[in-house]
């Protein structure tokens, strides 16, 4: 089935279709499980002391049951998506919960460290598969400055688990002990996620039938050249947290991988068929490319901000990570009164918001990155947490009305997958991101001491949020009618 009558047919069902009744409680059920898998990414950042002392094994080995959640996460996003896209959210939610929950069961249950790895890759795999579901139903299910809005409590939802998940750790930790206690971190999805799988049954609705894409075959060559790329990028960051230099070799291979999945989709558009990811929606698509840039840009400068705050609080000050986690709270306390506000204000202000919170997010960092490594004991609390609190009121209105300019002109059909790419960006900022101010951090603590350490992490943090403003303010230059 060629793209072309069925763009027709979303486009007549959109005029036609009125709003979903139950819109608003299927968002709330996605929100929980997009939740549930984002927070899955930094919870961890805090347990690595108590899974090493559990398992008696090596910071090398603990360092991928971090990160090797992000690469199966990054290398599944788009393929999740468009698969969404073309069997429907639903079943996608539904196969995805099911993996998530198996797999949370066999990291908490693991004997070895071995098991927890490899659990993690399927966890994360999982979440690959779920997250684009958000984007993708947002699209479907909303319209206007109701999508705006249903955008900005997303973008809650990335901005509080991120910020939320050292403090829950640390809850968690401390209620079940050092030794055992970042096995019930994995085991609490279990019931969460089941509950959710009930919700999503009984609530999500299945793909209209006039919009299936029947006979569709997945572009398998398109996602191994796309996942070749994306590993390519990502596992030598990974490794590099490690201590891993062999890996870096792969950075080679990603141009190449990446040129070849582009001339790849290319060559399916023009015959027809049904592409991966229609990459001229980098092109033709107005503020999607620099919505991509600016999402990979913020998430390299920002996923750093909290790595080193917890390494920096536990290991250098000797606070619990309990204690570490509600230092950090505070940018959890900003971003949820910024992003649903941003959510609303992005339609009339446009690229106007996400230039004002990266200027807002910049100064908090900026001000943690002077005051606290100069904070004694007595007075770390009164500088650390209005710092910080400063900077989650910018970081929450980036995330939510950069996803809303970005797909705003995304085809429907392509909503998943867009969305997937979109996230793409995200996790391999992320990564990167982890890995640098960890590399520049253990490298300065070496020669310079604690303080020095943090804080040429988190200029280095800076300089990258620094890129990703110059991209939005190119696209409120580029586009002054609008600030697109």
């Amino acid at each position: 089935m060629t793209e072309e009558p069925l763009a027709t047919r979303e486009r007549a069902a959109g005029q036609e279709e009125q709003p979903h009744p139950r819109r608003w409680r299927i968002l709330a059920v996605s929100l929980v499980i997009g939740f549930m898998a984002l927070l899955d990414v930094t919870i961890v950042n805090v347990a690595i002391p108590s899974i090493r002392t559990g398992l008696h094994t090596s910071a090398a080995t603990v360092q991928w049951v971090v990160s090797g959640y992000a690469l199966a996460f990054g290398l599944t996003l788009v393929t999740g998506g468009r698969l969404g896209d073309a069997y429907g959210r639903r079943r996608m939610m539904l196969i995805g919960l099911t993996g998530f929950i198996v797999a949370s069961a066999g990291v908490g249950l693991a004997p070895t460290a071995l098991w927890v790895v490899v659990g993690r890759l399927v966890q994360g795999a999982s979440a690959g598969l779920l997250t684009p579901q958000n984007s993708g139903l947002i699209q479907q299910l909303f319209r206007g400055p109701e999508r705006a809005r249903a955008f900005g409590l997303f973008g809650l939802v990335v901005s509080i688990s991120s910020a939320t998940g050292p403090v829950l750790g640390g809850l968690i930790i401390a209620a079940f002990g050092e030794e055992h206690g970042w096995r019930y971190i994995f085991l609490v999805n279990v019931p969460i996620g089941l509950a959710a799988m009930v919700a999503v049954a009984r609530m999500v609705p299945e793909r209209p039938r006039e919009l299936r894409e029947t006979g569709v075959r997945l572009d398998l060559l398109g996602a191994a050249l796309l996942g070749g790329a994306v590993l390519c990028v990502l596992l030598p960051t990974v490794a590099a947290e490690g201590g891993g230099r062999l890996p870096l070799l792969l950075l080679l291979g990603a141009v190449p991988l990446g040129i070849a999945f582009v001339r790849r989709e290319h060559g399916l558009v023009r015959t027809g068929g049904a592409p991966l990811l229609d990459v001229g929606l980098l092109r033709q698509t107005p503020g999607y490319a620099n919505g991509v840039a600016v999402g990979t840009l913020y998430f390299t400068g920002f996923t750093g901000f909290f790595l080193v705050l917890s390494v920096y609080y536990q290991e250098q000050l000797g606070l619990s990570a309990l204690a570490a986690g509600l230092l950090m709270c505070p940018f959890a306390a900003g971003s949820a009164i910024t992003a649903p506000l941003s959510g609303r204000v992005v339609s009339t202000l446009h690229r106007r918001v996400t230039v004002l919170a990266l200027v807002v997010m910049m100064t908090g960092v900026l001000l943690v990155a002077l005051l606290v490594p100069e904070a004694g004991s007595g007075t770390l609390w009164m500088v650390a947490v209005p710092a910080s609190f400063l900077a989650g009121l910018g970081g929450g209105g980036v995330v939510s009305p950069n996803m809303t300019l970005s797909l705003e002109d995304v085809p429907p059909r392509m909503g998943g997958a867009a969305g997937g790419a979109l996230q793409t960006g995200q996790r391999i900022g992320a990564s990167i991101g982890a890995a640098l101010s960890m590399t520049v951090f253990q490298l300065t603590l070496a020669a310079h001491g604690a303080g020095a350490a943090l804080r040429a992490a988190l200029l280095t943090g800076l300089v990258l949020l620094c890129a990703a403003l110059a991209m939005a303010v190119r696209a409120l230059r580029d586009d002054p009618a609008r600030g697109r």
